[in-house]
This record gives structure tokens, C-alpha cells and sequence, in this order.
């Protein structure tokens, strides 16, 4: 056989193998498809089976649902039935309430008409009655002009003036009563304290004046002070700012200066140059610097003294140089440092008294006149109290110190308890007996202005102003002024003193109403 016939051979073997692979392959693909078919069918029938299953439950959920919808719109429909039913026995019982308050009004109304119809009928009644009243009340009226001989007016002028009189001294009365019974609640405690503090405090009297007297040994040292042709007194009054008089007063030369610093430089140069025997004028202006050197020394020492007798701790050394300046400077003739002293005494006791600080009473009482002491002319120009104050708040002192000292002339307002209390106390050490003098022409005139004040007062016979001005005794004519006008004029005329005069103290006012009756036998 050749090869294409072996070829063909095997090419139509192989299509043969070929065919009966095709076939068997289809039937085995028949069997799968039949397999398949039958699957498809089983699945088929179990979904149209758990569908109708779904649909039934859904079914069934749709009407619960419904169901509950339906029971709870029935229950919002009984509830609405049930609010209107309220509302309409509501509406009802307004209705049948209107109806009865209606009824109700109608009855008043008709009692209301009734009432205005009585009150109508009384009062055309009444109106008659105040007509014969009025004619009645002329009628007597005229009257009564005809037999006092006044008319209306006049009459009801003249009660009214003995109203006014009458009144006026129920008030004056009530006033001298309520104010009675004011010192009697609070005097008592207020006098147990000043006279406590007094008692506890010793002071010393010093009258200062503008002139000092410097001693000499013999009138020979008369002419070596004034020198060849008056050089050696004119280079002293230079040195020291004193007039220095040298008269004929025996063995003794007259300082005149007002201030006192000054005056006491001049003094101890003197001493120092009559005692040397050496007079001239170089060495008087080297006497004179280590006498001011001095004074200047001795100005701290006091105001360290007075510190420390005072038992102040702290203070600044410029307000001690201010306290120690005090010694030499008075006012009304009183020392101002021993013023100072006394009224920071005064202070820390009615601080005590009264359960405040006495400690930081005693330091304001003692600072509250260092404005008197000033280091410049531009100073001078400002109230000693305000500048007094200027100072302690300079050099650190505290505002309660600060307020009491510039508040003691009631320059400013004041702002603590101890303010009033250093103003009393300057007030008491100022207005006690013998403490300070005032100038003869000021005197009297104070004097004639308190009998001046009590004569411009009608019923006033006499007035007498006695004890230094601090009283003051009214005698009144007493047919024209009573008891109880007496009493009243006492009251006026001490009023109008505390409101026009500024005084020391107190003024007691006395009015005396004297009746004589003279006989004469025969």
C-alpha cells in the first residue's frame, strides 16, 4: 500500500474516530440537558411555592397593619368626640352662666335705677338745706361784722396771726423738747469722754510773742553791739533778718521779728558774741551761720523728742523737722507745738475712748498743724490744712492720717471717724481757759456783735456779753415779752449766733424777764 492510500486511510479513520466522539458527545449532552431541564423545573415550582408563601405573609402583615391604622384613628376619633363633647358643656355652661349673670345684672340694674332715682331726690334735698345754710352762715356773718365792728377778712387775719403765734410756740416748744431729750440720750456719753480725755491730760501754758528781750551786764555793751558808726547792729539785723532796738530800756536790747526761728538765731548770736568780748562784721556772720547750724540741729532733736514722747513710730524726718519748726510759732499766743502735743494727747485718748486706733489718732492730732510751718513764700498762699495734708500724702502718711488733717478747718470733706475727732480736740485745746489770747480790738468787737445780735431782737432792754464772750445774759421788758417768749428769744438769738458768728466754745445765751412792783409809803 502506498503512502497515499495509507494517508487517506488514516484521514478517514481519524473522521470516523472523529464522528463517534461527536456522537457520544451529543448524547451525553441530551442526558445534560434533560438533567438541567428537570432542575430548572424543581427551582421553578419551589420559587412559585415560597412566593405564594411571601404573598401570604405579606398579605397577612398588610392587614395587621391595617388593622392597628384603622384601631388608632378610631381612638383619636373617640378623643376628639370626647374634647368637643367637653367643649360643648363648656360652652353650655358659659351660656347658662352668661344667662344668670345676665339676669343677675338686670336686677341691679333695675335696683341702680331705684338707688339714682333716691340720690337724685336727696340731693335736690340737700341742695335746698346748703342753700339755707349758706343764707343762714351770711346772715350770721353780717352779724357778727356788725357787732365786732370787723369785717370778714380782717377777723380771719387776726385768727390767723394768733394761729401763727400760737403755732410758732407749740414749735419752738416741740423743738426745745425734742432737742431736750436728744442731749439727755446722747450728752451723757458725750461729756463722760471729753471730761475723761481732759482729765488725763496735762498741759502746759506758753505765750509767745513777737518780740524777745536779750539781758546785758552792763549798758557799756550797748555801744560795742552797734558798733563804729552802727556796722556791727546793721550787719546782725542783715545776718538774721531781726530788727534789734536798743533804747533806753537799762541793760537790755528789744529782738523784734515774727518769726520766732529768727528771733532765737539773733538771741544766741548775741549770747555768744557779748560773751566772746569779739564784735565785728565778719565775725558776726560766722556766729550767726553756726548759731542757724544749730537751731537747725535743735529743731530735730525736738521734733524727735516730741515723736518719741508720743510714742510715734515711723515718721518721715522732713514731718519731723516740721514738728520740731513748731516749737517756734504760735498762734493766738499759744506755742503750736505744745498745741500739737495736747491735741495729739486728746486724740489718742477719745480714740481709746471711743474703741478706734489711738495710735493713728495721736499721729493726725499731732500733724494736723504743720501747715503752719511753711519752707516757702510760694506755701504761704495755701491753707495751712490743705497743705498740712499736701505734705503727709508727700511723704507717705496714710489717707485717714491725710483726710483728718486737711478736713479739721472743714476745707474738704471728711472721710473717717478720726477726722471729727481731731477737730474736736483742736476745738477743745484751742477754747480752753488761758490756752490762747486774742487781740483787744478782735475782742471787743466780738463782744459788741453778740449784744448786737441780742438788740435786734424786739422785747430786748439790755445785753451783756460776759466771761470773755462766752456768755451771754438778755434782760427783756417783761410787759412785752412772757414766760414763753423767753424761752423762745433764748432759742432764736442762740440760733442766730451759731449761724453768723465763728467763736470758740460755746456761747451760753441767758434771758432774764424781771416784774417789780414799787410802793411807796407815805
Amino acid at each position: 500500500m502506498d503512502i497515499a492510500t495509507l494517508i487517506i486511510v488514516a484521514i478517514i479513520g481519524a473522521a470516523v474516530g472523529f464522528g463517534i466522539a461527536k456522537f457520544m458527545e451529543k448524547g451525553k449532552a441530551s442526558k445534560t440537558l434533560a438533567s438541567a431541564k428537570q432542575e430548572a423545573d424543581a427551582i421553578i415550582k419551589n420559587a412559585k411555592v415560597e412566593g405564594e408563601n411571601i404573598k401570604k405573609d405579606k398579605i397577612f402583615q398588610a392587614k395587621e397593619k391595617f388593622l392597628e391604622l384603622k384601631a388608632e384613628h378610631e381612638k383619636v376619633i373617640v378623643n376628639k368626640d370626647k374634647k368637643i363633647g367637653e367643649a360643648e358643656k363648656r360652652t353650655r355652661d358659659k351660656e347658662s352662666q352668661v344667662s344668670s349673670e345676665l339676669a343677675k345684672n338686670k336686677k341691679l340694674n333695675n335696683q341702680l335705677d331705684v338707688k339714682i332715682k333716691e340720690v337724685n331726690h336727696k340731693e335736690s334735698i340737700f341742695e335746698k338745706k346748703q342753700a339755707e345754710l349758706d343764707k343762714l352762715h351770711r346772715n350770721q356773718v353780717q352779724q357778727l361784722e356788725v357787732i365786732s365792728g370787723l369785717s370778714a377778712e380782717d377777723a380771719k387775719g387776726q385768727l390767723l396771726e394768733s394761729l401763727k403765734e400760737t403755732a410758732k410756740a407749740d414749735a419752738m416748744a416741740y423743738v426745745q423738747t425734742t432737742l431736750e431729750e436728744a442731749k439727755l440720750t446722747a450728752q451723757q456719753e458725750a461729756k463722760k469722754i471729753v471730761i475723761n480725755t481732759i482729765q488725763r491730760i496735762g498741759t502746759e501754758e506758753a505765750v509767745e510773742n513777737c518780740v524777745s528781750v536779750f539781758n546785758l551786764e552792763s549798758d557799756d555793751v550797748k555801744g560795742r553791739i552797734i558798733g563804729r558808726e552802727g556796722r556791727n547792729i546793721r550787719a546782725l539785723e542783715s545776718a538774721t533778718g531781726v530788727e534789734i532796738i536798743v533804747d533806753d530800756t537799762p541793760e537790755a536790747i528789744i529782738l523784734s521779728c515774727f518769726d520766732s526761728v529768727r528771733r532765737e538765731v539773733a538771741r544766741l548770736s548775741l549770747h555768744k558774741l557779748v560773751t566772746d568780748g569779739r564784735i565785728h562784721p565778719a565775725r558776726i556772720e560766722e556766729i550767726v551761720k553756726k548759731t542757724e547750724k544749730q537751731i537747725e540741729q535743735e529743731i530735730v532733736e525736738v521734733g524727735k523728742r516730741a515723736v518719741i514722747d508720743l510714742g510715734i513710730h515711723g515718721l518721715h524726718p522732713e514731718l519731723v523737722r516740721a514738728v520740731g519748726r513748731m516749737k517756734y510759732r504760735s498762734s493766738y499766743g499759744q506755742n503750736l507745738l505744745q498745741h500739737s502735743r495736747e491735741v495729739a494727747k486728746l486724740c489718742g485718748v477719745m480714740a481709746a475712748e471711743l474703741g478706734l486706733n489711738p495710735k493713728l489718732a495721736k499721729r493726725a492730732g499731732l500733724l494736723h498743724d504743720i501747715g503752719k510751718v511753711p519752707n516757702t513764700e510760694a506755701e504761704v498762699e495755701t491753707p495751712h490744712a490743705i497743705l498740712g495734708m499736701q505734705w503727709a500724702e508727700k511723704y507717705g502718711e496714710k489717707p485717714d492720717v491725710c483726710n483728718a488733717i486737711g478736713a479739721h478747718h472743714d476745707e474738704i470733706e471728711m472721710k473717717t471717724l478720726i477726722s471729727p475727732i481731731v477737730q474736736v480736740c483742736d476745738a477743745i485745746s484751742g477754747a480752753r481757759p488761758g490756752a490762747r489770747r486774742q487781740v483787744l480790738d478782735s475782742y471787743i468787737q466780738r463782744l459788741k456783735d453778740l449784744e448786737d445780735i441780742a438788740f435786734g431782737f424786739g422785747g430786748v432792754q439790755k445785753a451783756y456779753a460776759i466771761q470773755a464772750g462766752r456768755e451771754l445774759r438778755v434782760i427783756v421788758e417783761s410787759e412785752k415779752v412772757n414766760d414763753e417768749k423767753a424761752a423762745q428769744l433764748s432759742f432764736e438769738i442762740s440760733q442766730k449766733i451759731q449761724t453768723d458768728m465763728t467763736y470758740p466754745g460755746q456761747v451760753k445765751v441767758t434771758v432774764i424777764r424781771e416784774t417789780r412792783s414799787v410802793n411807796v409809803a407815805k
